[in-house]
């Protein structure tokens, strides 16, 4: 999915509007699926260069993963089971992915792709399940490798490292207070206060963010035929929503994602190996938890 001039107007509009002094700045967009937001605090010159940077980064990450643009490498691994030389940000994303399956024994499994398009399609899950199976992976800064029939998506952390991209790019130009959301949100400077919500709850509570990572994963939030698009083969949705508090937003976006297919004991297991900040859970009657 590409940036389109409509989209571009939108946010150079809402960047015209700020004045030529030092206030916070604000601009949105579309990317990833999803609206796409950038706050931040500086003088308009250094604004205008950093919104320019900003946007560009963000079509050149979403070049490289999604599953929507035909020209994309994602697209391509999947098309024919491999890709040769990846370009860096493809292979610190598989390292991330590694990193969070690896955390929730299994529970994030980015080759759970066929699974999605077999549901959405409407066809047998059968051939698709044995498809999945993130060790049948084999990638390195030179070749990835699928197994035989697999095919990727990383629309479970995707967006946190896209996140994590712009944070880190806007605070390399010296702007120190900025709230950066692609579909996860992290904060630099804050404080800055983010809106917990439950697709079946509503409004649920806030999280104030100073320095720091929050995803959220509500499986009914999006459906595919009569399944969450949240999907794996041994396990289901167990909670509502799962909101994750991290470091990093690739960090807490893979784990939102994968924590509402786990158990109770599992998260708390997680929690404590994983070092996040917090983790919120709403069961399925509204029932809020924090640990």
């Amino acid at each position: 999915m590409k940036m389109n001039r409509r989209r571009f107007l939108t946010i150079s509009a809402a960047f015209a509007a700020s004045p030529a002094v030092a206030q916070t700045h604000s601009w949105q967009g579309w990317a990833f699926g999803a609206e796409v937001s950038l706050q931040f605090r500086g003088p308009r010159a250094q604004a205008k260069a950093a919104l320019a940077k900003a946007q560009h980064l963000i079509v050149q990450t979403e070049a490289l993963f999604s599953l929507y643009d035909p020209d994309s490498a994602l697209v391509a691994l999947n098309t024919t089971g491999q890709l040769r030389v990846p370009a860096p940000a493809f292979h610190d994303l598989m390292q991330a992915a590694d990193h969070a399956h690896t955390m929730t024994n299994g529970l994030f499994d980015p080759t759970v792709q066929p699974l999605w398009a077999a549901q959405a399609s409407g066809t047998a899950m059968d051939d698709a399940l044995a498809h999945v199976g993130w060790s049948r992976v084999r990638f390195d800064t030179h070749h990835i490798q699928l197994g035989q029939g697999q095919a990727l998506t990383f629309n479970g952390i995707a967006q946190g490292y896209a996140t994590d991209r712009v944070t880190d790019m806007l605070e390399a130009l010296g702007l120190s207070k900025t709230l950066v959301n692609i579909g996860e949100y992290r904060s630099v400077g804050g404080p800055w206060t983010i809106g917990l919500q439950d697709p079946h709850h509503g409004h649920l509570g806030h999280r104030t963010l100073t320095s720091g990572a929050v995803a959220t994963s509500s499986p009914a939030a999006t459906q595919v035929g009569k399944r969450s698009h949240i999907m794996h083969p041994n396990a289901m949705p167990r909670w509502s929503t799962v909101t994750v508090e991290a470091p990093t937003a690739t960090l807490a976006d893979s784990l939102s994602t994968a924590l509402v297919l786990a158990t109770r004991d599992q998260i708390e297991d997680i929690h404590k190996r994983a070092q996040t900040t917090r983790i919120t859970l709403v069961d399925h009657d509204g029932n809020l938890t924090t640990l």
